[in-house]
């Protein structure tokens, strides 16, 4: 055996086979345990690890053929491996990477998620903590998930993306989700080292909304949008409390005039529970107005023929124009938060407004039993919708669109 300074020459200039007839190992110089192993037969050469156990057995494993990976990315996997040995873990069982772990949870969980949180579950992956999605869950310590908690912060603060907190804790909170799944599988993996305790930045919870005062005026900045798809999905969401891709993604499939519902699909809601919403006298009014336009070739209540999805995604450039007009800058969910303070005002039974907003009854003995049939929501609906029109200044002989 020798002891040298292994480069990418010195490696091509090693015999191979060796003269002797038998496997000789040339160690590196710099990284103890991490050597190149030439055969004594054939022209390979294999880059391989070896370390004495805890238990004091020596192991040695093969890293890679010298001519499928650079000597850089050999020595760095080396070195993974090594401390793995130190551990007393064998690096052959180690376990799967960051990226085959998001991979395998989006595709087992991917039916029951929205389209919205498979792509927030990505982009939490993929873009702050890029630098993980090849190493395996094993090599990610409890001081990584401090130092990267931190440095997410701070590389978004520099961008000027914000303070970036919110992010960093999302982050995070992906990465224990996505260990926690892998753990199912694999009982060998450590503690999840998301557990930063004190250390999660405060996050303050929005609770932006229309004031009652702001009514008025943020209903006449709404109704002198120059597009009137624009315009009346924002209302729509307004009277009706949904959440922007349910409200989006509604077709006229949907909409039984007969019946006076709206069916919303499990597909379509967060919650994937179907959603029978009475109309009120003001969304009926909207939709018979919008059917009177001509239904569009998409089929979407609300299209959007700049879009790939055909629908209205994202209504953020009229919501903005709606704020320069009235000063009321507000989101879709600031919308829906609305809806469902003004419909508590009113004092609707608890149920009722759980039932309108599609959010679960609870888990209480008697809730559980409690059937919320849709005709019993029209009364309450109807009355959250009078509420709302006389907040906004809105008179019958309006609403006779």
């Amino acid at each position: 055996m020798s002891r040298i300074k292994l480069t990418e020459r010195v490696i091509d200039r090693l015999a191979a086979p060796d003269p002797s007839g038998k496997q000789v190992l040339h160690w590196d110089a710099d990284l103890k345990g991490f050597g190149v192993l030439c055969s004594g037969v054939t022209n390979s050469k294999t880059y391989i690890v070896q370390r004495t156990l805890p238990d004091g057995r020596t192991r040695r494993v093969t890293v890679a053929a010298a001519n499928e990976i650079d000597l850089a990315k050999a020595r760095e996997e080396a070195a993974e491996m090594l401390v793995e040995l130190r551990k007393g873990r064998d690096p052959k069982l180690r376990s799967a990477t960051l990226q085959t772990t998001l991979d395998g949870y989006l595709k087992k969980k991917g039916e029951k998620l929205s389209d919205a949180s498979v792509q927030n579950y990505k982009t939490m992956v993929e873009r702050h903590l890029s630098a993980w999605l090849s190493k395996p869950l094993t090599f990610i310590t409890r001081k990584d998930v401090e130092d990267r908690h931190a440095a997410i912060a701070k590389e978004i603060a520099e961008a000027g993306g914000g303070k970036g907190e919110t992010s960093a804790n999302a982050a995070m909170r992906t990465l224990r989700l996505l260990w926690n799944f892998a753990a199912k599988n694999d009982p060998s993996l450590p503690a999840n080292p998301v557990n930063l305790r004190g250390d999660w930045f405060e996050e303050k919870r929005r609770d932006r909304i229309v004031e009652t005062n702001e009514m008025p005026g943020f209903y006449n900045a709404v109704i002198a949008l120059p597009n009137p798809v624009a315009r009346d999905y924002i209302l729509f969401v307004l009277f009706t409390g949904l959440r922007r891709r349910e409200a989006a993604m509604l077709k006229w499939d949907h909409i039984d005039f007969d019946q006076r519902l709206i069916r919303i699909p499990a597909d379509n809601t967060k919650a994937k529970r179907k959603l029978d919403l009475p109309m009120t006298d003001f969304v009926r009014n909207l939709l018979v107005a919008r059917r009177s336009v001509g239904k569009d070739t998409s089929g979407y209540v609300f299209p959007s023929h700049g879009k790939k999805t055909g629908y209205i995604a994202e209504p953020k450039f009229p919501l903005d124009a709606v704020g320069k007009a009235c000063g009321i800058s507000v989101s879709v969910h600031d919308l829906r938060r609305t809806f469902i303070t003004v419909a508590e005002e009113t004092e609707i039974s608890p149920m009722a407004l759980k039932a309108l907003v599609n959010h679960s009854l609870g888990k209480d003995v008697t809730e559980g039993y409690v059937q919320m049939r849709v005709e019993r929501l029209r009364a309450p609906a109807q009355k959250v919708a009078d509420s709302l029109k006389s907040l906004c200044g809105i008179f019958q002989s309006m609403m006779k669109r």
